[in-house]
């Protein structure tokens, strides 16, 4: 089971406004904020952050402005419905995110959507049903 994980981006600002969109519609939120990162998570009051990013707190999503050049990875977040789905394609799309796979049934039980975020990740919520 993944506790938190990490990943740099070319700039924070596109990013941060992508993510606040696409994982809001999810039900998280920026827990924690600092010049060149932030963590977020789906309940501030039960993730209480030291000043180092990981570690103590257990973040469920942090982002940290580094170096370029990282390859593009893929990110899967689960939906509660397929309306969080359509909420996460949809405010993706208008925070920047490219299309990379509208909502709809994948496979069997399975519906999703993808995103490419500002720096060409995939960006996947999906709903096991």
């Amino acid at each position: 089971m993944i506790d938190h994980f990490g990943f740099v981006v070319r700039a924070l600002a596109p990013s941060r406004k992508f993510y606040e969109a696409a994982l809001g519609a999810l039900g998280l939120i920026v827990i924690e904020s600092h010049p060149n990162a932030f963590i977020m998570a789906r309940d501030a009051s039960t993730h209480r952050i030291p000043f180092v990013y990981i570690g103590v707190g257990r973040p469920s999503f942090w982002n940290a402005d580094s170096q370029p050049g990282i390859s593009p990875a893929h990110y899967g977040f689960s939906a509660a419905s397929r309306a969080e789905v359509d909420a996460f394609h949809a405010a993706g799309l208008a925070a920047g995110g490219r299309d990379n796979g509208a909502p709809g049934l994948r496979r069997k039980g399975y519906y999703a959507a993808y995103l490419l975020d500002p720096d060409n990740n995939n960006v996947e919520a999906g709903l096991r049903e």
